[in-house]
Order: structure tokens, then C-alpha cells, then sequence
């Protein structure tokens, strides 16, 4: 049987130039296959760039699987059989063979906060601090590393790792720490810890009263402010911080391209806490220095300003492009601030918090797709997510049909009822699959069964036609694609105790979860026209990995490494 070709001719050997020393009874069939040799023979083809072979999965659906991919310029000219392939290549034409092993559309990532971890991969790492003392002891270390008054930030620690999951204070670090003012944030984003520098700068005393949305946890003996503050709380901390240098919000921008080749991303979605990240997205855009395609998302509160910019100044191009807003409607499980309905059952007297004025929220949202834009926001708890699909029903309603793309971020925790309203409304739940393991460890702490069933309810989103985006939340999570659909396809939990799967009713597929990588990630982004499956006249943006996916155990897809990504026809990283 022949494999079907993306309109690219075969080579003269596959129409058959042999067989002359046949018999004479046969002649006349000779004669008329010679006569039809003219036809079927094809000169090469114009000669490409670049040619990648191995056991391609295009994301096509009409034609999932190859063996080639030629490359010209940005674009891929033909996808096909390595003989229809084979035709494309010229004197100069640079060939990656990657054998039986797998070359995927390059990957996206729908939710990253990407400067911010190019600046984590220098700072203090307790993310796998596994004690209250290791936590102390890498802080320590750390510090004697850098300046006096120099702001020590970063961490991503996590107290549920600690025996009791205790919260860190500022006694722990105060002795290690005193001449740096630190502010270490927990691994979600949600609250940190302060050390008494940072909190003296910061004028929290005992005296402070929590903003709307922020918790300022204090010691119950004595009404002092552990160090811990939760939400909005923190934006004392981050007043005080001295704003970063464009040279270093470069330096930290190429750091975190770099680390994004490494893990096979050529797209990338960038929820940014300003203004100051575009800046450098366009600086690093001028110099023609951007390795991945970037969409950055500003604050929702700022949409005038976004509005503003992109009647002057468009949405940007095929590298850089912006158009979008985030915003938060509530703050996260692990540090108790997740907006739900029923309270949680570590902490009866909650139900978490909107970290942001339901009014208010209504508000932006309405008037920001009044100008056109795009709306991505934070919502974790079932209470938030309900509110935000409200908000946007209400939008599209008054304003009218269009291709707005309303995406809620997380989309963590649904009641059911809430879970077929995604793909009716054309929301797109935008989700980060990791979370669903490393949360599995501790999450019935918080919530009962019934709620948990609404979990990371990926299965269930996909079944009601909802356009499932994934992404890493990096540093939340570690920025590597494999990893998130490792955590999709097998829902093991990181502590080894749910082998079969945490709420394994809702694991999906490998395709599903390559699907939810690539082409979904282009969709959510407006850009499924030009990125996300490999096909002839899409940009050329591919992945090549160490194994053959397809064959791998899925409980051995945490292994998989990248070999080579290429952006834009242009080999970015890995082997060359």
C-alpha cells in the first residue's frame, strides 16, 4: 500500500525504471510502461534548508504520521515519506536524522511566568527543601554569596513537604540572614515569608491591617507578624524592592529563552506582572534575539493602556505578540486562598478569598472585551471559576458573537455542573498538569472527595468539546512539557502513593496531551494558522526528542529528553 504524501511527487525509483529482461509475451505491457517513464520520472525538487527524519507526528489530522520534514527559510515546504523527502535535499542542505525516534510540532507552554524564572535560575532554590532546617540552611548558604542589602527572593518552597507542614516564620531565618532583606515566596505564588529586615522596610509592624485580599498571618501568643504574608498581604514586600534594571530583566529573558530550548518550547505565553516584561519582549525582539514565540499577557487592570497600544501599534508579529490581559479572581489551594463555596476542611472557619473585587473584576472584564481584547484569568477554588464564567456569559452577551477566546488560567477546581460550560461558551480552560501530581500529594487535606472529582478534570473538559490548553505555570512548576504530559497521561502523584492515578478517571491519552502542548496552545493564542502541527506552509517549529513516544511506557514518559528544537527553521538548541 502506498503512504499518502502532502502533494509531494515520488522519486523516479518508486515509479519502477526496471524489469527489461522480461518475456516477449510481455512486450507490449514493456512498451507501454516505457512509454508512460517520461511522465513519472521528477527532477529534484528546489533545494531546502534543512531535513528532519524520524518517526514524525504531525498533529495533522488528516495525516498524523511521517518520516520527513524539509525545511526552507522559516517554513516547511513538504512533510512525507523520507524518499518524497529525500527530494528536497540540495549540496547544502543541513540534515537532522533522528531516527525511529520521535519529531513533534514544538511544544507551547500557555502559561508561564517567564522573566520571572530566568531570574529563579539564579536565585535560592528551596523547592525540594524537604525540612525546616534544610530550608534554613539553603538560605544561609546562599546569602553569604551576595552583598549586604542586596534583596535575597526566589525560593518556591514548599511547607508540605515538612513534617506537620508547618508555615516558615522569620525567626528561621533572622540569624542567617541579618544585613539581606528576604522575601522567599511558597512555590505557588501565594504567600512568602519575610525575614524582620524585610518587614521593617516594609513598615508591616504589629499594628498593619491586612489589604482586601491579603492575609497577614501573625503568632498567636503575641499578635506579631510571623513573616508570613498571603495574597495581596505581600504587596508591602513589593513596594519595597527596588525595581529591576532593563539590563537585568534582559539578562534574566535570555536565561529563560535558553532554558525554554532546552525543553523543546518554541511558544510561550507569558503572564507578566507589568509592563517592564514587554518592554524587554520588544528590546529582545529588535535584536532579533527571541528563540521562542512570545504572547504576552499584561495586568487586566492596565487594559486601557493595552487598548491604546494596539490601536497605535497593532498585536505584534509572528515572534512577539500581545493583545491579551490576566487577571486573578482568588489566590491558590496551598496557601488556603482559593475562593470555594464550602470551607476547606483543614480550615472550617474558610472558604478563601477573591484577591480581587468581584465588581471590579466584572468591570475590567466587560469593558476590556468592549475593546477587543483577549481575557485570561487566575481562578483556582470552584466558587472563583463559577464567578468568572458568570462574568464572561455576561460579556458575550452584551457585546456579541465574536472569536474573543475568554480563557480561564487553572481552571483547578469545577463543580460539575460547571464543567460543560467551557466548550458551550468557548472558554478555554488554559491548565497545568504537574500541579495535578505534585498537588495529589496533600490536596484531601483540604477538600473532600466530592470535590476533588472536580479536579483537574482534563478527561471531562475533553469530552464536552472544551479547547484544552496546557502549560507549566513555571516556577510554579518546572517549565518541561514531558513532565506536564507525563502528569496528564499517568496522574501519578509525586509521592509514589497513587501508582494507578490520582482520580484516574480523568488521565487522557498521549495524543491528547501532545495535542494540549501544540496545536491547543496555538489556538489559545490566536495563531493555530501558523503554528502547532507540522504541515506544509506552517512555520517551522519542531521538537525532537530521545524516544519513540509513541512507544514508550507511559510511566516512563518522565524520561523522555529533547534532542534538538528548532524555531523559525533555525536549530536553537541541542544537536546540530
Amino acid at each position: 500500500m502506498f503512504e499518502k504524501v502532502a502533494m509531494v511527487p515520488r522519486p523516479r525509483e518508486a515509479c519502477g525504471s526496471k524489469g527489461f529482461g522480461i518475456p516477449m509475451r510481455r512486450s507490449l505491457l514493456v512498451l507501454a510502461a516505457v512509454s508512460l517513464l517520461p511522465a513519472c520520472r521528477r527532477s529534484p525538487e528546489r533545494p531546502v534548508d534543512l531535513i528532519v527524519y524520524g518517526r514524525v507526528w504531525t498533529g495533522d489530522t488528516t495525516r498524523p504520521w511521517a518520516r520527513g520534514v524539509a525545511i526552507r527559510g522559516g517554513t516547511i515546504v513538504a512533510v512525507g515519506s523520507e524518499r518524497d523527502i529525500a527530494r528536497f535535499r540540495g549540496p547544502r542542505t543541513h540534515v537532522l536524522d533522528n531516527g525511529d525516534h520521535s519529531v513533534v510540532p514544538g511544544f507551547g507552554d500557555a502559561h508561564t511566568h517567564f522573566i520571572d524564572g530566568g531570574f529563579q535560575l539564579t536565585a535560592v532554590d528551596l523547592r525540594d527543601a524537604d525540612t525546616p532546617d534544610e530550608f534554613v540552611r539553603r538560605i544561609a548558604a546562599f546569602a553569604k554569596t551576595q552583598p549586604s542589602g542586596r534583596w535575597i527572593l526566589g525560593g518556591d518552597w514548599d511547607h508540605e513537604r515538612w513534617p506537620g507542614a508547618p508555615l516558615p516564620r522569620k525567626e528561621w531565618i533572622d540569624s542567617v540572614t541579618p544585613h539581606n532583606p528576604v522575601f522567599v515566596s511558597r512555590l505557588d505564588g501565594h504567600m512568602g515569608v519575610a525575614n524582620s529586615v524585610a518587614l521593617r522596610l516594609a513598615h508591616v509592624t504589629r499594628a498593619s491591617r491586612a489589604p482586601e485580599g491579603g492575609v497577614i498571618v501573625r503568632d498567636s501568643a503575641t499578635g506579631e507578624p510571623t513573616g508570613v504574608l498571603k495574597d495581596n498581604a505581600g504587596d508591602a514586600v513589593w513596594r519595597a524592592i527596588p525595581d529591576r534594571t532593563p539590563v537585568e530583566i534582559d539578562s534574566a529573558l535570555a536565561a529563560a529563552l535558553r532554558h525554554a530550548a532546552e525543553m523543546g518550547l518554541t511558544t510561550v505565553h507569558v503572564m507578566s506582572s507589568g509592563w517592564s516584561d514587554l518592554a524587554a519582549l520588544k528590546r529582545a525582539r529588535a535584536r532579533d534575539a527571541l528563540t521562542a514565540r512570545i504572547y504576552d499577557f499584561v495586568p487586566l487592570a492596565t487594559w486601557r493602556m493595552l487598548a491604546d497600544s494596539v490601536r497605535a501599534d497593532g498585536r505584534g508579529d509572528d515572534w512577539l505578540r500581545w493583545g491579551g490581559l490576566k487577571g486573578f479572581m482568588d489566590g491558590s489551594l496551598g496557601s488556603t486562598t482559593a475562593a470555594f463555596f464550602a470551607p476547606y476542611r483543614d480550615a472550617p472557619t474558610s472558604r478563601g478569598m477573591l484577591v480581587t473585587d468581584s465588581a471590579t473584576m466584572r468591570g475590567w472584564i466587560l469593558s476590556a472585551d468592549s475593546a477587543g481584547l483577549q481575557v485570561a484569568v487566575h481562578a483556582i477554588g470552584d466558587r472563583a471559576d463559577a464567578m468568572l464564567l458568570d462574568f464572561y456569559a455576561e460579556a458575550a452577551r452584551l457585546h456579541g458573537p465574536r472569536e474573543r477566546r475568554f480563557r480561564i488560567e487553572h481552571a483547578q477546581h469545577l463543580r460539575q455542573a460547571d464543567i460543560p460550560r467551557f466548550a458551550q461558551m468557548g472558554v478555554i480552560p488554559s491548565m497545568q498538569p504537574y500541579h495535578a501530581i505534585d498537588d495529589g500529594r496533600w490536596a484531601w487535606k483540604r477538600l473532600d472527595t466530592l470535590r476533588l472529582r472536580g479536579t483537574y478534570a482534563f478527561k471531562s473538559l475533553l469530552a464536552t468539546g472544551a479547547p484544552l490548553a496546557f502549560g507549566s505555570d513555571w516556577t510554579v512548576a518546572p517549565l518541561s512539557p514531558m513532565l506536564g504530559i507525563y502528569a496528564a497521561v499517568t496522574r501519578r502523584t509525586l509521592d509514589g502513593k497513587n501508582p494507578g492515578g490520582w482520580f484516574p478517571d480523568e488521565k487522557i491519552t498521549l495524543e491528547q496531551a501532545l495535542r494540549a502542548y501544540t496545536s491547543s496552545v496555538a489556538f489559545a493564542g490566536f495563531m493555530e494558522g501558523r503554528t502547532g502541527v507540522l504541515r506544509p506552509g506552517m512555520l517551522a517549529d519542531v521538537t525532537l526528542l530521545d524516544h519513540d513516544l509513541f512507544g514508550t511506557p507511559a510511566d516512563s514518559l518522565n524520561v523522555v529528553k529533547v534532542v534538538s528544537t528548532i524555531a523559525g527553521g533555525r536549530i536553537v538548541h541541542g544537536r546540530r
